[in-house]
């Protein structure tokens, strides 16, 4: 295994020098600080990122963010733009759960009113809201729906009673992609997925009822409608079984077809074929329809957590989704690229969009802010609120991180813990859990994970976000 140099360019920027003898194509930049920097170089995730800058028509540099850690071939925390005319398209790029993502709902309830029915709160969203990698969702579909589901998203959740008007306008991308192709997603994956819609699953997943610690930016937060002191909720789940298939079936497919359009990988987790070829094609559809199906995952999930807290509290209890972003995909956007505007198709790979304020796919309640960005911590720490801003445009395809990043291995965490005084330990500083698993609590320990706070600091120094607010768990629940 080569040895990768990575020359500090300041304080919160790196850079891996284009090597040719390693294939790259292109530089990589990591957004880290050194102390973030020496928690990275533990894992296989530089590597990664280099290997990236080898993909065909890749666009600008290869990019690291500074939660990245290693996956299935990119890293996570990776961001990668190829032409869309002669570059690849690669799942690998987007992941097997496709738009794993996060919404940010706020109430109009303070700590102070939730804090004394917390119990009976985090109790009654564990009921409403299926949650583990078994559980059945309770959305009704009449047979043949799941293509409509699978084309609409979001919308078609509202359409058919799960939600407000306003819930699909506060989605990136409306809660639906253009070009999905249901045909295109194979029948074991539809099979997969039909039953789960609804559901938070297992993993990394979880719904999180928080409360807004801190305001640092007082014209955001008002844009948003938050203050110190309110609670909300944050939900972070994807596209589940089907997502993770159309992933499985693409990436065999694209191995078997790669030597036909003579690509070499220095991975095959890579996988990869030209975006406007037929298998290209094939999958950008499949991948849009999975998009469209977590689009839709999370707002049935928003309708049954609306439910629980209006059985807790009563009517008065409002919820209003202040904005939903997605973590792994790949979409057409166009940038200035060395002087000169490009069509290109951005892969994001555990990193999310942060566009600046002005731009048109922002809600017009949030364009003079800039898009809200939702980076969750762990459930012992913490989450953030920021905005995008205009250096997410010029240096990183319009995107940042999408979490703090795993630091030790789901097997090196549960070594030696009890789930039972984990909670315990937890419910001392007032936070609540409830999991369907033992390992859905210990495989998410906070020690599992970098400090969310650095990995802020080096977004908002760098000129990539902007901070909004800081938010604090009172109840969590997982798979």
């Amino acid at each position: 295994m080569p040895e990768i140099r990575a020359e500090a360019i300041d304080a919160f920027r790196y850079r891996i020098p284009r090597n040719e003898a390693l294939g790259m194509r292109t530089d990589v930049v990591v957004y880290a600080s050194a102390a973030l920097m020496d928690q990275i170089r533990k894992d296989q995730s530089l590597m990664q990122a280099v290997n990236v800058a080898t993909l065909p028509g890749i666009v600008g540099p290869s990019l690291a963010m500074p939660d990245i850690h290693q996956g299935y071939g990119f890293p996570i925390g990776g961001v990668a733009a190829t032409d869309v005319d002669h570059g690849v398209v690669s799942p690998g790029g987007v992941g097997f759960d496709i738009n794993c993502g996060v919404r940010l709902v706020r109430t109009s309830l303070a700590e102070a009113d939730v804090r004394p029915h917390l119990k009976a709160l985090v109790d009654q969203v564990f009921r409403d809201v299926p949650c583990g990698a078994g559980r059945e969702g309770s959305v009704r579909m009449k047979r043949g729906e799941l293509d409509d589901v699978l084309c609409r998203g979001a919308r078609w959740m509202v359409r058919n009673g799960y939600g407000d008007e306003r819930d699909a306008e506060f989605a990136e991308a409306g809660g639906m992609l253009d070009g999905a192709l249901p045909a295109k997603v194979s029948d074991r994956a539809k099979e997969r997925g039909a039953p789960q819609l609804g559901t938070l699953g297992s993993g990394n997943h979880f719904l999180e009822i928080q409360y807004v610690e801190e305001v640092h930016d007082d014209d955001a937060a008002r844009a948003m409608r938050i203050q110190t002191g309110q609670v909300v909720v944050l939900i972070h789940s994807g596209s589940r079984g089907l997502g993770h298939q159309v992933c499985t079936d693409y990436v065999a497919l694209m191995n078997q077809v790669m030597p036909r359009y003579g690509i070499t990988l220095p991975d095959r987790q890579l996988a990869c074929v030209p975006a406007s070829s037929p298998e290209g094609q094939s999958y950008l559809g499949a991948m849009a329809a999975a998009a469209n199906f977590a689009w839709a995952n999370r707002q049935a999930i928003l309708h049954f957590l609306r439910g629980a807290f209006r059985r807790v509290f009563g009517d008065h209890a409002r919820l209003e989704l202040i904005y939903d972003v997605c973590h792994n995909i790949a979409k057409r956007e166009t940038y200035e690229v060395e002087g000169r505007k490009r069509e290109v198709l951005v892969h994001r790979k555990g990193a999310t969009r942060a566009f600046p304020p002005g731009h048109r796919e922002v809600p017009a309640d949030y364009r003079s802010i800039g898009q809200p960005v939702f980076i969750p911590g762990s459930m012992g720490t913490a989450s953030w609120v920021l905005v995008g801003r205009q250096g997410a445009l010029e240096e990183t395809f319009g995107s940042v991180c999408h979490g703090a990043g795993r630091l030790m291995s789901r097997t090196a965490v549960r070594k030696g813990k009890d789930a039972r005084f984990e909670q315990r330990k937890l419910e001392e500083r007032g936070i609540l859990v409830r999991s369907e698993s033992r390992d859905g609590i210990l495989e998410e320990l906070p020690e599992a994970y970098k400090n969310v706070d650095e990995v802020i600091e080096v977004v908002h120094n760098a000129g990539l976000a902007r901070k909004v607010a800081r938010l604090r768990p009172m109840g969590v629940i997982k798979g």
